[in-house]
Formats: structure tokens, sequence, C-alpha cells
């Protein structure tokens, strides 16, 4: 059975740092792409990055250059640390497997960055 748990949400200041992390039970990594998606309040999900089953990374423009997606095949965790954030990141952050929004869901976790 598929579960993923997020954690390391929170209230942090602009131009702080979070790292989140994901916790994928039920997935084998070496063929599973993870992705972080985010919804704000009134705003559509929007897809924040994904580390595919390779092991490589795409992130969206809105993050490029502040956040990394990174991963620990024996812990079974994904990682999204978060650089220089800003008040519009402000959004709850979910993992998801595979990045078509079509697979396993986490409960999610909450960031606000504070201005």
């Amino acid at each position: 059975q598929v579960q993923l748990v997020e954690s390391g949400g929170g209230l942090v200041q602009a131009g702080g740092f979070l790292r989140l992390a994901c916790v994928a039970s039920g997935v084998t990594f070496s063929i599973t792409t993870i992705a972080w998606y985010r919804q704000a309040p009134g705003k559509q999900r929007e897809l924040v990055g994904f580390i595919a089953s390779g092991g490589s990374t795409t992130y969206s423009t809105s993050v490029s250059g502040r956040f990394s997606i990174s991963r620990d095949i024996v812990k079974k965790t994904v990682y999204l640390d978060m650089n220089i954030l800003k008040p519009e990141d402000t959004a709850v952050y979910s993992c998801t497997t595979g990045a078509s929004m079509t697979g396993y869901w986490g409960q999610g976790t909450q960031v606000t960055v504070s201005s």
C-alpha cells in the first residue's frame, strides 16, 4: 500500500529557509517519479518540481534557483529545500507519485511566509 506523509511546514519570515520531507512507503524510488505541488488559497494547484526515477530534477520557473529537490532512497524520503522564501510561496505543499496529478497524494503541509 502506497502512503505519502509530508512534514516540515511552518511559519517563516521572507528570505528564510524551510526543508519539507515526504516519506513514501510502498514506493520503489528507482521506478517512481515524486513530485511536489502547492496550492495557495483561492488558486489552482501548481507544480513546484519533481525528481524522476533516475534522479534528475525539474522545477517550475517560479521556484527555479531557490528550491531544490533531493531524495534519500534508504530512508524512502524526498526533500524539498526552499531558500529565499517569499510571501507568494505561502501554500499547502503536497507530494505525489508521478508528475501528472493522477498518483497517490500525501495530506499536505502548510507553509506560511510572512513579509
